[in-house]
């Protein structure tokens, strides 16, 4: 992740089932879907005027720290997210290894 991006705090919107980073003002979110303990990710938007940044990876990484710091397993339904997680594959280690898709990361 870009250092610039470090200090900025990742916020978990119950209300909107999202993940949200604010960056120069403008939000990026991934969307969730949530059981006891597991978080499915299905989508991620970063709004094209900050778009091109690094935003979308810094958004992933701080949302996987938060689901491992808090012994949730992934479930990797948005193709950003997955392939994320397929270029940076320490990362997999949180995957539900019984997500449909586990043996291509």
């Amino acid at each position: 992740m870009k250092e610039e991006f470090l200090t900025i705090p990742l916020v978990k919107n119950e209300k909107e089932h999202r993940f949200e980073i604010e960056v120069e003002g403008i939000i990026a979110f991934i969307d969730y879907k949530e059981t006891h303990s597991q978080i499915a990710l299905v989508h991620t938007e970063v709004p094209e005027i900050i778009g091109g940044k690094g935003v979308a990876a810094a958004l992933v990484e701080k949302t996987l720290n938060y689901l491992e710091e808090h012994h949730n397993s992934l479930l990797p339904f948005c193709p950003y997210v997955f392939a994320y997680i397929k270029k940076h594959p320490e990362w997999k280690r949180i995957v539900d290894k019984r997500f449909n898709g586990y043996d291509k990361l």
